[in-house]
């Protein structure tokens, strides 16, 4: 592909990218260089497949984005689905939004409008508009002919369709599987699932998700404050939630906020910059608890040697028992009903890996030093630390989620510091009073 854009070979370059999927050529267009992106556009002018904006990241879309005219990606989200379009509006800044969404069809500019208005990472911006509804008299004939009806607008892909009442509010479901396989006269209401949960447009997208894993659903209707079908969400977007979801906390326990794997320098730098601040303060902190030891470290250099590995090990052990506490919490696994008896088990875990590793640093400060009190006090100090460890591993996260805040946010932070801290404080806590 980089050959053929040298070649500015349009024609050919169309043919190579009408073999591929959408989602396949946004991971092309990915790898190329800025300058190549924008060749790409360029050379398509006219030909874009809509379906690849809806696969790009979010960093290399808004800068494919800002090349193209208002007019221009009004034309490509009118060939995709509501939730889709919705995708790429809500990443655009506010004054993009407010001049693309004046090119849009003023029916389509007002369900934007509404969708936007709801809560950040929701149901009502996950969900999608375009849904089948049916009245509840019909019969299942009247049903297929609906259907079949090349007037009748449905998605391009849809498991359920949902019976409404007078008022446009969900009485029941049916899936297509059980509608094939029913006879013409039979009743809709007959046949329907009228045991359906609603999700409420306001619901948190995290917890449509959980829905969706612990029962198997597929398809889902969302109802607006009065109870009135507003739109679908479907498993396929449940997948995306729940990969955003891993990404974040995964990102959140590096101390990055978000993905700026294609973002510029300047950017990236920015995203990065604050919790490197905090962590330098948290470091700070650590070098105040060994500035209080100095006459001993000045006195047994063995101590300065040492330091290093009692807080290295608690802070490994430390990070194993936060990452299973954060993701437990992101499924709702971990609960106050249980935090406490994970918590003594992680202190349990904590403490015979501690013995483990006392009688192992044990040994070889021993054979190091040729001291036994040496490793006496790098075999308690580890175990002190990797005991506490366990326990600020679980109640650090669980704290803050009681607290309102993420933990995957800020949990490792204060992890580390903690474990620095104590890790210091009993190492050289014990070799003042054993050595001095």
């Amino acid at each position: 592909v980089s050959d053929i854009l040298d070649a500015e070979d349009g024609k050919q370059l169309k043919l190579i990218l009408k073999k591929l999927h959408a989602a396949d050529t946004a991971d092309l267009i990915e790898q190329l260089s800025p300058p190549e992106r924008l060749e790409v556009l360029r050379l398509l002018k006219g030909h874009i497949d809509p379906e690849i904006l809806t696969y790009l990241d979010e960093d290399v879309r808004e800068t494919l984005i800002e090349s193209l005219s208002d007019k221009e990606i009004a034309a490509l989200l009118d060939h995709l689905e509501s939730d889709d379009a919705l995708d790429v509006i809500e990443g655009l800044d506010e004054d993009r939004q407010r001049t693309l969404l004046k090119a849009i069809p003023s029916q389509d500019r007002a369900l934007y409008e509404q969708s936007l208005a709801w809560p950040d990472q929701s149901a009502g911006r996950l969900m999608r508009r375009e849904v089948v509804t049916i009245p509840g008299f019909w019969t299942v004939g009247q049903t297929v002919d609906y259907l079949r009806n090349p007037k009748t607008e449905t998605p391009v892909f849809f498991y359920n369709i949902i019976v409404v009442g007078p008022s446009h509010k969900p009485v029941g479901v049916i899936g297509l599987a059980q509608l094939l396989r029913s006879a013409r006269a039979t009743p809709v209401a007959k046949i329907m699932n009228k045991d359906v949960t609603l999700i409420p447009v306001n619901m948190k997208q995290e917890d449509v998700a959980f829905l969706f894993r612990q029962y198997g659903y597929v398809d889902m209707p969302v109802v607006d404050e009065s109870d009135r079908l507003v739109g679908a969400i479907t498993v396929d977007d449940i997948v995306f939630v729940m990969e955003e979801e891993m990404n974040d906390n995964i990102l959140k326990m590096g101390g990055v906020r978000e993905d700026d794997f294609y973002a510029d320098v300047m950017n990236t730098t920015k995203r990065r910059l604050s919790w490197l601040v905090v962590n330098l303060m948290t470091a700070i902190l650590a070098s105040i608890v060994i500035a209080v030891f100095d006459a001993e470290i000045k006195n047994v250099v063995a101590l300065a040697i040492l330091m290093p590995i009692v807080a290295s090990m608690g802070g490994n052990a430390g990070t194993q028992t936060l990452t299973v506490a954060v993701r437990a919490l992101a499924t709702n696994e971990l609960t106050t009903s249980n935090a406490m008896r994970i918590m003594y088990k992680e202190v349990l875990v904590g403490g015979m890996n501690g013995v483990i590793f006392a009688i192992l640093g044990g040994i070889l400060a021993y054979f190091w030093f040729a001291n036994p009190f040496i490793g006496f006090i790098i075999g308690a100090a580890m175990i002190i630390n990797m005991v506490a460890a366990g326990f600020f591993g679980i109640f650090i996260p669980v704290t803050l989620e009681k607290l309102g805040a993420d933990p995957a946010v800020s949990s490792s932070v204060f992890l580390t510091t903690i474990t620095d801290v104590i890790g210091f404080l009993s190492f050289l806590g014990i070799a003042s009073l054993v050595l001095f």
